[in-house]
């Protein structure tokens, strides 16, 4: 540890933050069907995607239910569209490699992953799809998915805005103005940053090399640049390269290293910003947006403490003071590495530039735990803004309890119905990610596949299904691809995905029909330093509760085994 790798951590956090405020207050005007500066271009196009729709220039609003039958029908579309590309992949154009079609397993896996912004990848990206896939595929439900979870938080929004209203919004006005406004954009502007800074961005399926030795090196090429800005951008992950950000044609260099890990965190950021905006609330918004840097800033700090922390392999070799280097990139060293691995795991992005099975067992039970805790810290494009909502209807219900007093957030009544659909949403993840980790560790063809044994297979096993629930995408390697690993976490990743939507959408169409309340004297204030403490405070409880039993047999109980090694 040392004062530049602190300095690295605070820097990348805080330029995340930063360009976030001004992104969101844009975000807010997008959210609101306000006029913006991109509309002389875009507008013609909006009126294009609503005329072909049949819905004329002002879509109108939605229920709740409709707003979600929506969000589930444009999914399932989206999921077969991708499932027919990758299956078909093989007869195809634009597959100058020439790969086959996707087995139906993985091909079923990895358009449930894509439709969900998981993008958790049982392949090598270049060894197996085409360009096609790649972009008329993947990288158009980069888009499509991401635009789906900031509708979401659109949506919810508005019905903390409306006073006593009935709809909250048009989810495919949402989808078209959030992609064309927002997303699209942004991924323009950089993909062309990345290709400038060495981002290979090329319809060529590989260039030959010659080694000094006269050797023959194929390297493999593509439309790299573009996908990897919407990857990070749209909290997606999915790599190009199998070993995706650490590969250096996804992340050539320091600069390239600090711009990913910086977008990749930065539009969650401006949905709290912009909720903020929509609803009035700059303050309450404001209080959001600590937490969330508070919680990865936390996060960032214990990993790079643990990567700083000699090893019994160091130890043996006698190198005692070196950080531990196994798994990561020469190029950004154990700071780089831990504030990307706490980014990537604090949001639903997924993407890696070290490998995070290589962790020393506490580093890489921290990347697990900010998974587990729904990743609202900053959370995804769209779903760490709904997931910091929820926890913070849930602080202010325990914060009534301790007052006899009916709750109250950002001047919306909180009562039962909402508090059971906050905790249904809570479980679900919770059920799914201790639910198939617990039936895999004891059914064999699971088992199987998994490289590890002891505490740490249970890691890969814990970590997999997390990663899927979370919607995150990042992997601690170890499981072969099997049917029942390409099935099982096929359906974590949609539960994860609409198990945690669809309550969302029936807490915000309960609060769009309530009044707007004005503070009063007994109002707790959400936007102080005591609620601050109380929603971290919660966040921690609920997810200790939860995760720290299965925690303690996996990355815990490998801490101590390390130790012992140490002393040995």
């Amino acid at each position: 540890m040392n004062i530049q790798g602190w300095a690295e951590i605070a820097l990348t956090i805080a330029l995340a933050v930063g360009l976030g405020w001004p992104i969101g207050i844009y975000m807010a005007r997008v959210w609101e069907d306000q006029p913006t500066w991109l509309d002389p271009v875009l507008k013609p196009v909006e009126a294009v995607f609503y005329g072909a729709a049949g819905v004329g220039s002002k879509p109108k609003g939605q229920g709740w239910i409709a707003y979600a039958m929506s969000l589930l029908a444009f999914s399932a579309a989206a999921f077969f569209f991708l499932y027919a590309i990758l299956r078909l992949q093989g007869v195809l154009p634009l597959n100058p490699q020439g790969f086959a079609g996707m087995a139906p397993d993985l091909a079923f896996n990895t358009a449930i992953s894509f439709v969900t912004n998981t993008n958790w990848q049982f392949y090598s990206g270049e060894s197996a799809i085409s360009h096609l896939s790649a972009m008329a595929g993947l990288t158009v439900q980069n888009f499509a998915s991401a635009a789906a979870g900031i509708a979401v938080a659109a949506a919810l929004a508005r019905s903390f805005a409306a006073n006593r209203g009935e709809t909250i919004g048009n989810f495919w006005a949402d989808l078209v103005r959030i992609t064309l406004y927002v997303l699209l954009p942004g991924a323009i502007v950089i993909g062309l940053l990345l290709a400038f800074l060495g981002v290979p961005q090329t319809l060529l399926p590989h260039v030959d090399a010659h080694t000094l030795e006269g050797a023959k090196q194929t390297i493999a090429l593509g439309p790299v640049a573009s996908q990897e800005a919407i990857k990070q951008l749209g909290t997606n992950g999915g790599g190009f390269f199998n070993a995706n950000s650490a590969h250096p044609f996804e992340n050539p260099s320091a600069i390239t290293n600090l711009i990913e890990m910086v977008i990749m965190n930065m539009l969650g950021f401006a949905c709290v910003v912009a909720f903020g905006r929509v609803i009035n609330l700059k303050k309450e918004a404001r209080a959001l947006v600590i937490i969330m840097a508070i919680m990865v800033s936390a996060a960032a700090a214990g990993i790079y403490v643990a990567e700083t922390q000699p090893t019994p392999a160091l130890a043996a070799a006698h190198a005692v003071t070196t950080p531990n280097m196994e798994g990561k990139e020469v190029r950004f060293g154990a700071p780089s590495t831990a504030v990307f691995a706490a980014m990537t795991t604090g949001a639903s992005d997924g993407a890696v530039n070290g490998m995070h099975e290589s962790f020393t067992p506490l580093g890489g039970g921290i990347a697990m735990f900010m998974i587990q805790l729904a990743e609202m810290l900053p959370g995804g494009v769209g779903s760490g803004l709904y997931g910091m909502i929820i926890m913070a209807l849930i602080s202010v219900f325990v914060a009534g309890l301790m007052v006899g007093r009916t709750p109250e957030y950002l001047g919306k009544k909180i009562e039962a119905r909402e508090m059971k659909l906050c905790m249904l949403a809570s479980l679900i993840l919770t059920a799914s990610i201790l639910g198939f980790a617990a039936v895999a560790i004891v059914y064999p063809i699971a088992m199987k596949t998994v490289s590890a044994s002891g505490a740490h297979g249970l890691s890969e096993v814990l970590y997999a299904y997390t990663s899927a629930t979370g919607n995150n995408g990042s992997a601690f390697a170890g499981l072969s691809p099997s049917p029942y690993w390409n099935v099982t976490m096929a359906l974590a990743m949609w539960f994860g995905r609409f198990g945690y939507a669809i309550p969302v959408l029936a807490i915000a169409g309960g609060l769009v029909t309530k009044p707007k309340l004005e503070p009063t004297a007994g109002t707790l204030p959400t936007h102080g330093p005591l609620f601050i403490g109380l929603v971290i405070g919660v966040i921690l409880i609920l997810g200790g509760l939860q995760y720290f039993p299965a925690q303690a047999l996996g990355p815990i109980v490998e801490h101590f085994q390390m130790l012992a090694a140490l002393k040995s």
